[in-house]
């Protein structure tokens, strides 16, 4: 399982040893790999950290390009979105000094903690399904039932990456309106 703190730990012996400060005395080869290891140390620690680069990372390592995951609405808020959809087009068609317009603002923020809500949500679903994924890593089973059990894993987290987008866009959307 990935342990976070383990993680930094590891990210920090690693940028000790790799940091392009250790090798200003060497060889121009040497600075340069140092500077390259330094780049890919940090990457790989931002994408480990983060639990929506990771799932894309693993999704791209496992099941194909992470430009395949669908941004259409999630299905449990396919009717909720649509509403808001027109209340968004009402505000924004309304003149913003009106108690119309501030009744629609006022949804709109509270929609917008409710959709906030629900992507914290899903990333919390989303730690929980990297938590079974890592077991399953460590238990490292090559059995049939260990393979459909990794291939339902995929299937969830792309299907939660891919509602969590959709629910980031629209959250975005909303921002940006009424800020």
């Amino acid at each position: 399982m990935l342990d976070p703190q383990q993680l930094e730990a590891k990210f920090y012996e690693l940028s000790r040893t790799f940091h392009p400060d250790f090798y200003q005395t060497k060889s121009t080869a040497e600075q340069s790999i140092s500077l390259g290891n330094a780049a890919v140390l940090n990457t790989a620690y931002r994408t480990l950290r983060d639990p929506i680069q990771r799932a894309e990372y693993l999704l791209g390592l496992e099941a194909g390009s992470v430009k395949d995951i669908r941004t259409s609405p999630p299905a449990d808020l396919f009717e909720e979105i649509l509403e808001l959809q027109d209340t968004l087009d009402e505000y924004r068609a309304s003149d913003r000094e009106s108690d119309e317009s501030r009744r629609l603002h006022t949804t709109l923020q509270t929609e917008q903690e409710r959709l906030e809500q629900h992507k914290q949500e899903m990333e919390t679903q989303l730690h929980r399904l990297f938590s079974d994924w890592d077991a399953l890593q460590d238990a490292g089973e090559a059995t049939a039932d260990a393979r459909v059990k990794r291939d339902q894993l995929l299937k969830q987290m792309r299907n939660l990456l891919s509602n969590r987008t959709y629910v980031n866009n629209i959250v975005n959307d909303l921002t940006a309106t009424i800020a």
